[in-house]
């Protein structure tokens, strides 16, 4: 029986990865702050975006390769950055560097991830994308970006959605800490997922090393409170000049909503806007992702990266449609992992191919530019 045959979309990859992964662990990664209504509203807003079907086109292939930043792509997705990925799936951050690297495409290795720059660098290629929260201190920020280079991070994705620290509810009833501790209760809903329990025991119990590495604070803190938010700030205009002169390769800034500041991100340096909403994780207030996309890509001439609420090749296409030029996904290849290991990543882009190739045969549109030209 073939993958396609029994997980035929990411949501059969979701509910199988949710039976094995614990509980606590999937409040941290599939929650969002507040009621949630801006997750929601992500959903709701994308349903509504339509094609009108186009018919008597012929046969044809449609191409889905697409060129970012001056670099040639298969297909315009990439791999979001997650933090603590280690901790949904065990050795995951290295799982999605050797599938990124596999199929040419970008993985973002976030800075509170579970692996350091220089054990995910060699094994991702080409493909580094490293993701920055905007360290205080100077030095240590000059040596964050010295060790991604180092390590082959030929892209800088700066965060600047998370000024502060959000609530998440969800996750903080959850349970879950950082570093990761196992309570009796915590450790009664891992022992149910012996497949992750056996890999978290292979692989360690995750920590924030990159953090780690920059202090010796030891004590375990709530996961929305980590020891990533005892070290960082929250980014200005000056902050952003800063790391334009220090950086040499492509920057992103991403958690762009509104169009005055994309205009504004236009004139210093900034190489290209990636528009999201954390996916409803840090403000439960803002609009959904797709509804302010249009605008922003009316304030600016850059690439425009998107994300939140993306979960299959229509929606896919649906950015595009609307002003993107490439589309990340976080969670859905997380639920890949959590299915059936690493090669639900791989997967994970196989549902989201065939769906585009799928759904552009019925819009009748041959290549991605003329996605961008769709009647909707």
């Amino acid at each position: 029986m073939s993958l396609h045959t029994k997980y035929p979309a990411i949501a059969d990859l979701k509910a199988r990865a949710k039976k094995r992964i614990p509980h606590f662990v999937w409040e941290y990664m599939d929650s969002a702050t507040g009621l949630e209504t801006t997750q929601h509203r992500n959903r709701s807003s994308l349903d509504k975006i339509l094609f009108r079907p186009s018919i008597l086109h012929g046969e044809f292939t449609p191409d889905l390769s697409t060129t970012l930043l001056g670099r040639d792509y298969p297909l315009p997705i990439g791999i979001a950055p997650v933090g603590m990925s280690g901790i949904v799936w065990p050795g995951a951050e290295r799982m999605l560097a050797r599938t990124a690297a596999t199929e040419a495409i970008p993985y973002t290795l976030s800075t509170v991830a579970s692996q350091l720059p220089e054990e995910i660098g060699p094994l991702v290629g080409d493909q580094g994308w490293f993701q920055l929260y905007p360290p205080r201190d100077p030095e240590i920020r000059k040596d964050i970006l010295r060790r991604a280079k180092d390590s082959g991070f030929h892209t800088l994705v700066l965060t600047v959605d998370v000024p502060v620290a959000s609530r998440r509810e969800r996750q903080t009833r959850g349970g879950m800490s950082n570093p990761p501790k196992l309570t009796p209760r915590l450790a009664m809903q891992a022992a149910r997922c012996p497949a992750w329990l056996n890999g978290i025991r292979k692989t360690g119990m995750p920590r924030l090393k990159l953090m780690e590495s920059y202090s010796d604070i030891k004590t375990a803190l709530p996961s929305t409170q980590h020891i990533g938010y005892l070290l960082r700030t929250s980014p200005d205009w000056e902050y952003l000049r800063w790391l334009r002169a220090h950086w040499d390769g492509p920057l992103i800034i991403k958690g762009v909503c509104n169009p005055d500041d994309a205009a504004q991100l236009s004139d210093e340096g900034v190489d290209a806007i990636w528009v999201s909403n954390h996916a409803g994780r840090q403000f439960d207030g803002a609009p959904a992702a797709i509804d302010v996309l249009p605008d922003v890509r009316a304030a600016t001439n850059l690439p425009i990266i998107f994300d939140s609420g993306i979960a299959g090749g229509l929606d896919v296409l649906r950015a595009i449609a609307l002003g993107a030029d490439f589309v990340m996904l976080g969670r859905a290849f997380h639920y890949g992992l959590g299915a059936l290991g690493e090669s639900g990543a791989a997967h994970v882009l196989d549902i989201l191919q065939q769906d585009m190739i799928s759904n552009m045969g019925q819009i009748g549109a041959r290549n991605l530019a003329e996605i961008q030209r769709a009647k909707l």
